[in-house]
């Protein structure tokens, strides 16, 4: 980026003031930029939180499988993988015709790690069940935690009465409720692991005695083989993360891909099948994927060490008062790649404006805002300031004269103390 200039003219804040007026204009025709088939959808930047894109993604929605993710970030913060669980009747008995199960036997045991592979992989509702007990003793007890947890990282529209997503009318979220816990539980590098992983299989255990029960992950963004009538869905840059169904809540994902430093969540709920027999789930996360890569990126803004502009300091000499002033560290933010640079005005405050100054000491601070966000960075002092020797002396008069006042009214008030007592 360009020097910056000492002072800004008029004629540039006015074009600033504009500009920042039709800002949300832009930003709503944004939306129209791309078309998503589902009635809830969400894109984030993951290591910023930043939204690109959303359609009714603070609507309350059902979210199925997806609820997963919760229950797995409660397991790996509070359980541990080498535990050892048995599988109870609940576990097992509780579960509705029609919802995917890895044939869990009553008495069965089995790891955590193992029980988390069967619940992110193939989504299996008795694991959930399973793992509920296990962390809390009963499957409301855990419930509560699941909320206790979505309220600490910032969900709002959020409440969970299973740990499954089994249907329930009082079990909703919202898309970006469930991009916070995707972006969440990505943290977790056990979680990633998992949610990447495309086959699993559950071994022979104390009550189930073939090796059969073998799942392929219900992500079809993650394989190449994936059995699918249509399309094959495979986006090579996913990562993740859990898909869900159930007749209320339909085609529901939330889904991850990385691309060199950026790493996307997509969120769609309510997805169904299209006319022509494809699956808009996939499409519209592929859609968002695509687009947040084409279209944004991480922008340095101001560099490391660039010069800011120079600083007159008072009480300088001759030879160092224009002090020039660098910026401490890079001002990067993710933004929209055709976004220009040259319409950010920063914000520049000062501390320090008189000597001296010693080089690299902090005198200011420079920030800047994008899409209502504030990026900023301490401003240094490029080289050493020294005070004038005229003032210098002028400093050293004033404070012989100072210390001399102080001493007198010191020494004034015993005299006459002693005056007083002969």
């Amino acid at each position: 980026m360009k020097t910056l200039f000492k002072k800004y003219g008029i004629s540039f804040s006015c074009i600033f003031i504009i500009l920042f007026s039709i800002l949300p204009y832009f930003v709503q025709a944004e939306s129209s930029e791309i078309t998503t088939y589902s009635p809830s959808c969400l894109l984030m930047e993951s290591s910023t939180g930043k939204v690109i894109y959303e359609k009714n993604a603070y609507t309350r929605m059902y979210p199925a499988s997806t609820t997963k993710i919760m229950t797995a970030i409660l397991v790996l913060e509070n359980g541990n993988l080498t535990d050892v669980v048995t599988v109870s009747e609940n576990a097992v008995l509780s579960i509705p015709d029609g919802y995917s199960t890895a044939k869990l036997q009553i008495g069965e045991q089995l790891t955590v790690d193992q029980l988390l592979h069967a619940l992110l992989i193939p989504s299996a509702n008795d694991a959930a069940v399973a793992l509920a007990e296990y962390i809390a003793g009963s499957v409301d007890s855990f419930s509560a935690m699941m909320n206790t947890k979505a309220s600490e990282i910032g969900c709002k529209d959020t409440h969970f009465i299973n740990p499954n997503g089994v249907h329930d009318e009082n079990h909703y979220s919202t898309a970006y409720d469930l991009a916070l816990m995707g972006k969440y539980a990505m943290q977790n590098p056990t979680f990633r692991s998992i949610v990447s992983t495309t086959q699993f299989s559950l071994p022979i255990t104390n009550k189930y005695l073939s090796s059969d029960r073998v799942f392929h992950n219900t992500n079809e963004l993650l394989s190449t083989s994936f059995q699918s009538t249509k399309q094959n869905y495979y986006y090579p840059s996913c990562t993740g993360i859990k898909t869900g169904y159930t007749d209320s809540a339909k085609n529901c994902i939330v889904a991850s891909a990385k691309k060199d430093d950026i790493e996307l969540i997509a969120v769609v709920l309510g997805g169904e099948t299209l006319d022509n027999g494809l699956s808009g789930r996939y499409l519209d996360c592929q859609t968002l994927f695509n687009y947040g890569f084409q279209n944004y990126s991480f922008r340095t803004i101001l560099e490391k060490s660039e010069l800011v502009q120079q600083l007159e300091i008072k009480n300088a000499t001759k030879e160092t008062k224009n002090l020039n002033v660098i910026a401490e560290n890079d001002i990067s933010a993710f933004m929209k790649n055709d976004q220009s640079l040259e319409t950010l005005a920063p914000t520049i405050s000062f501390s320090v404006t008189s000597a001296p100054i010693s080089k690299s000491s902090v005198v200011g601070t420079i920030s800047y805002t994008v899409d209502g966000e504030t990026f900023s960075t301490n401003l240094l002092a490029a080289s050493d300031v020294t005070i004038s020797k005229t003032m210098e002396n002028t400093l050293k008069i004033v404070t012989a004269i100072f210390i001399l006042i102080l001493v007198f009214f010191i020494i004034l008030p015993k005299k006459n103390n002693k005056s007083r007592h002969s």
